[in-house]
């Protein structure tokens, strides 16, 4: 990538070709929002999202499809059971230093806010100044399974395939690298909750009170573990996709965040 922050293009990170787009300010106009998208996500599917973002924050907004999403390269297959840290530790670092990322905070839905919790609590980057974790799930939850064993019905039998290829080079790629794993007898122990208790940033946790994939043990976690500060926006009529069903709220609650957080910075002595 260049150093100029153009609208949409492809970037090297893991050994794959990504796709990215972003909005707004480049990195070194403005601090960058770095979404991180759910384990069905990819750009396309934060439809207007990143631009809301953009104009109510003036912060650059950069998004990323992983390996196996959107038009990025198919991921390799089967996933390992570890695949959110792999992502966190071995493929993210590169992406911040491929769009020349200066100072920000990282937005995650589902699979990404995991990831992002992930990479703020084991990658020493003093450039990540917050997190927003939307839906982030550290641990497994009957229910959340149930509701991923349905999803593979719905695959295997319905026209859900067909909707996934509006926005997925390979849905196969895609669904079998997200699915799979979650449903793998040994997944049912998966655990990342001790990354918590490294976060020494500012989080905002965002859940949906209907959310089907997960509770709000999740947020409870964060609360709990973390020693940084922790604000929640939990919201009425909502499931698994906040940015989706409670749009307004949302984008309010991310620019007050980050609001915040430019005082915070501004308000800070320099260091001679």
């Amino acid at each position: 990538m260049t150093a100029e922050w153009t609208e949409s293009g492809r970037l090297s990170a893991g050994g794959k070709e990504l796709e990215y787009a972003c909005y707004g300010s480049a990195p070194d106009k403005a601090p960058t929002l770095v979404l991180l998208h759910e384990g069905l996500g990819c750009v396309a599917l934060w439809r207007d999202f990143p631009k809301a973002l953009a104009e109510a924050t003036g912060f650059g907004v950069f998004a990323f499809s992983r390996a196996g999403y959107g038009q990025s390269d198919p991921a390799d297959l089967p996933r390992p059971l570890d695949y959110m840290t792999r992502e966190a530790v071995d493929v993210l670092p590169e992406v911040l230093e491929a769009i020349g990322f200066q100072r920000g905070v990282l937005v995650g839905h589902s699979d990404g806010a995991t990831i992002a919790a992930i990479y703020a609590g084991s990658v020493s980057d003093l450039r990540v100044r917050g997190l927003v974790l939307m839906a982030p799930h550290f641990f497994t939850e009957e229910m959340g399974l149930a509701e991923i064993a349905k999803a593979k019905t719905a695959y295997d039998t319905t026209d859900l395939r067909e909707k996934m290829a509006r926005y997925h080079r390979d849905p196969d790629n895609t669904f079998r690298g997200w699915n799979d794993s979650w449903l793998h007898p040994e997944f049912k122990a998966w655990n990342v909750g001790d990354v918590i208790d490294y976060l020494r940033i500012p989080v905002l946790a965002v859940q949906g009170k209907d959310d089907q994939y997960g509770t709000l043990a999740q947020i409870e976690e964060v609360e709990s573990r973390s020693y940084a500060p922790v604000d929640t926006l939990i919201l009425d009529d909502c499931r698994h996709a906040p940015h989706l069903d409670q749009p307004e709220k949302v984008v309010a609650g991310i620019a007050e965040f980050c609001a915040r957080l430019e005082r915070i910075e501004a308000a800070e002595p320099e260091v001679a």
